[in-house]
């Protein structure tokens, strides 16, 4: 990527109408190589408490490995499997230590100091990558109305009202091992966006609004945006919802070359 530019970013967090908070976000920025980043966001199911153990232990672990990541030597996504594996391992031993059934989706990305950007998933929480408003990529969920949609049995439209749409064909913390997909991008370019968001946010629009809204606005306002709007089409069944927004944007005079809306590591 052509230097002069700054990545902003935000990130957007809501219970939607239920009675307790499962989906957790974060963004970082690495402590010692400026403009590298990750992103991560992770939908939890198994229980009140179960459900937001395994979100956490998601972060957690995201945060912990990126901390000790070294970006001119080691591969950011070999560091995301990583994070996925050991998040995956700790949820399994909670569940038998708490006799219950947490699981987490995960979905993360690292944008390395040049711009070339690693993510993986697995699960149903989802990855977009835009240039401009147009749609580049996007993950393919890994639940059951995906696989039905693979076979011809289904189309996007039906399988986003399918009873089954919640079934996922894996995630974190179950008995399987979990199924990474992963994609390399090896140049952002000014006008670039990422999204990352959990099912309470992609469900409720299509990727052409998703382009649209990311384009036109800057990343705070692109999330309270998409927030509002995915609460007013849940019409008082939403569930919850998490998204981080990374933005590559010329530089102009004076400004840091990330933006300010990132948390530093502690």
């Amino acid at each position: 990527m052509e230097k002069g530019y700054r990545l902003s970013a935000a990130t957007g967090l809501h219970k939607g109408d239920r009675d307790y908070q499962q989906d957790q976000v974060a963004l970082f920025a690495h402590a010692r190589a400026n403009g590298c980043v990750m992103g991560v966001v992770a939908d939890g199911m198994g229980g009140r408490t179960g459900g937001r153990k395994a979100a956490d232990q998601v972060m957690l672990t995201a945060r912990q490995l990126f901390e000790r990541y070294a970006p001119d030597s080691e591969d950011a996504t070999a560091v995301l499997r990583q994070i996925g594996e050991e998040a995956h391992l700790i949820i399994k031993l909670t569940a038998i230590a708490a006799e219950q059934e947490p699981h987490s989706t995960m979905a993360a990305f690292i944008i390395n100091v040049g711009g070339e950007c690693h993510w993986a998933h697995t699960g149903d929480s989802r990855l977009y990558h835009f240039r401009g408003a147009r749609l580049v990529r996007r993950t393919k969920d890994q639940s059951y109305v995906q696989a039905l949609v693979d076979q011809g049995e289904l189309t996007e439209d039906e399988a986003a009202v399918h009873p089954k749409s919640n079934v996922l064909l894996g995630c974190l913390g179950t008995e399987e091992a979990p199924k990474f997909d992963v994609h390399y991008i090896p140049q952002l370019q000014i006008g670039d966006a990422l999204l990352a968001c959990t099912d309470g946010l992609w469900h409720y629009f299509t990727p052409e609004e998703l382009g649209s809204v990311l384009h036109s606005l800057p990343p705070r306002e692109a999330s309270e945006f998409l927030i509002d709007k995915a609460r007013t089409r849940a019409m008082g069944g939403g569930d919850n919802l998490a998204l981080a927004i990374v933005k590559v944007e010329p530089l102009q005079n004076n400004q840091p070359v990330v933006g300010s809306a990132f948390s530093p590591l502690r």
